[in-house]
């Protein structure tokens, strides 16, 4: 906090309260004041007459508020036993105008003038929404605990107070309400709206005289004609302005009136006479030609007055579009624009406008709505950005296709979400990872086992080859003829082809049975084979 030791009224006066945005002007800035429009404040704002602007604070917030002030304080200031001083502070651009703050700057004082319906609020410890903003934004900037917001009229006896304290509510609401005010004072562009005129004078017709005595005796009937037709072809329709407006339902008015008077002279001069059709057809076609225009008029007045309050909700809501369209560009992941629609809903940019009357008073409320809505669009905006910006940092977006939908969830519950999602698939991607691992040791497990079932029976070979070797190395030959590769030749023909033949199975039968007597469980290899180099032929087929 910032103090500033300014004289009232002074030129420095005048420019600090143009260049900050005070705390008594933040009721008007949320649309919250009965004495000043948003639309008012930013006009005001954007002239930059520091002394215009000044004097019409002053005029227009205080009005004579000063005096009761000064009669108030000593009274608050025994009852709190500390003196109030009042004081000028500012924090950046934003500024209070404190009726009184304690010297360590733990207690603020905000007083206003007395009025029964105030004072009954605030003896209920309720402080109207008009008045809370300036008392919320005191203790934003001044930092005090609290503040006594008091009512009277500078008496003991007619007085009220109530303590307020900070409201986060209410100090976010302040604080994007300048936000968005500082936006739209960048943009702003003055209307030419004046308020609603006085109508102007309506040119009188002749007041209608009819004397009958059996015949019309005198009548300015048609001087009478001649005055209602030249006013009732100058009678203006097409409207645009809060004066026309103005001046067509004064036309209406007058015209009913005029019709009114018509028939009560009708009806004076048919008490005169029995029958007087000229006359009588006259002022008829003169009463009903003031009808028809009356009711055309109207239904002008009407159609042109709804055609220009739908024009100016239609270029407000389609601001309001516009401004989700430019938010929805900036935020990945979510559609915007669906989440969006609950706040910017036409049906409300109408309720808005209910008993406006005047173009000026239209514009206000529609434009004041306009910046609430915006403001809402930025804070959801920014929601959804700082939610995005947690779950992006997860690293794990792609767990969440159903964002659109979760986005909207208070932030504590969207956290809590997607970290217990997240959770849970960390679970189940470890999960799966062990039933992985245990897969791949078990797999491997087994090809060990059996490798080594293989080496097994391999060193069981071998040992038997071994074995059978040692157990074959000494025996004698099955035929010294045969294991010389040599034939006796003084034998007979048929004695060498029974002996080569006989070489030649006992050759087959001696490596077969080398290859296979391991696995067959015969005794000895070395008796086998001897056995068989010493048989017959047939005994050795028998064998096999």
């Amino acid at each position: 906090m910032q103090i500033h030791n300014l004289t009232q009224g002074s030129p420095e006066w005048d420019q600090f309260r143009l260049d900050h945005f005070g705390a008594s002007e933040a009721a008007a800035m949320l649309g919250l004041s009965s004495k000043v429009t948003r639309n008012e404040l930013l006009k005001m704002k954007h002239t930059g007459i520091a002394k215009e602007y000044s004097d019409w604070v002053e005029n227009v917030l205080f009005a004579n508020g000063h005096e009761l002030e000064e009669l108030a304080r000593p009274i608050m200031e025994a009852e709190l036993g500390e003196d109030l001083y009042p004081v000028t502070c500012s924090d950046g651009d934003l500024s209070a105008s404190c009726d009184g703050l304690t010297l360590d700057e733990s207690i603020a004082w905000e007083h206003k003038q007395w009025n029964d319906a105030l004072a009954e609020s605030v003896r209920n410890g309720i402080v109207p929404d008009e008045y809370m903003p300036q008392c919320q934004q005191i203790l934003m900037i001044t930092g005090a605990h609290e503040l006594f917001f008091g009512v009277s009229d500078g008496t003991e006896s007619n007085r009220e107070e109530t303590t307020v304290y900070i409201n986060p509510d209410w100090a976010n609401r302040i604080i994007t309400g300048w936000q968005q005010f500082r936006k739209d004072l960048k943009e702003y562009k003055p209307r030419e709206i004046t308020e609603k005129p006085e109508a102007e004078a309506i040119m009188q017709l002749p007041a209608l005289s009819i004397q009958i005595k059996g015949e019309v005796t005198t009548s300015n009937l048609p001087q009478f004609k001649k005055a209602a037709e030249t006013f009732i072809s100058n009678i203006k329709t097409n409207l645009q302005t809060d004066e026309d407006f103005a001046n067509a339902e004064s036309t209406v008015k007058f015209c009913a009136d005029t019709e009114k008077k018509i028939e009560l002279a009708k009806d004076a001069a048919i008490a005169q006479t029995s029958s007087i059709d000229d006359l009588m057809r006259t002022m008829d076609h003169i009463k009903d030609s003031l009808r028809v225009k009356r009711l055309a008029l109207e239904k002008l007045v009407k159609t042109q007055k709804e055609t220009i309050r739908n024009k100016i909700i239609d270029d407000s809501y389609e601001l309001a579009r516009d401004h989700v369209g430019n938010l929805a560009c900036e935020i990945k992941l979510v559609k915007f624009h669906i989440i969006a629609d609950s706040l910017c809903m036409k049906r409300d940019f109408i309720q808005s406008t209910k008993n406006k009357r005047t173009l000026s008073s239209l514009h206000n409320a529609v434009d004041t709505y306009l910046a609430e809505v915006k403001i809402h669009l930025d804070a959801a905006a920014k929601n959804i950005r700082e939610k995005i910006a947690f779950l992006v940092d997860t690293n794990h977006e792609w767990l969440f296709p159903d964002i659109q939908q979760i986005i909207i969830k208070n932030n504590d519950d969207f956290k809590l979400l997607v970290e217990t999602r997240i959770s849970d698939h960390k679970k189940k991607v470890a999960e799966e990872t062990q039933k992985k691992i245990d897969a791949e040791k078990k797999a491997e497990e087994l090809a060990r086992q059996e490798a080594e079932a293989k080496e097994h029976v391999k060193i069981e070979e071998a040992k038997k080859q071994e074995t059978f070797e040692k157990g074959t190395e000494h025996l004698p030959p099955v035929n010294k003829h045969l294991n010389k590769g040599e034939m006796h030749a003084s034998r007979p023909a048929a004695e060498r082809d029974d002996i080569a033949l006989r070489e030649k199975l006992i050759i087959e039968a001696r490596e077969s049975l080398i290859k296979q007597i391991p696995f067959l469980g015969f005794g000895p290899a070395s008796a086998v084979i001897k056995a068989i180099a010493n048989d017959e032929i047939k005994n050795v087929k028998i064998i096999f």
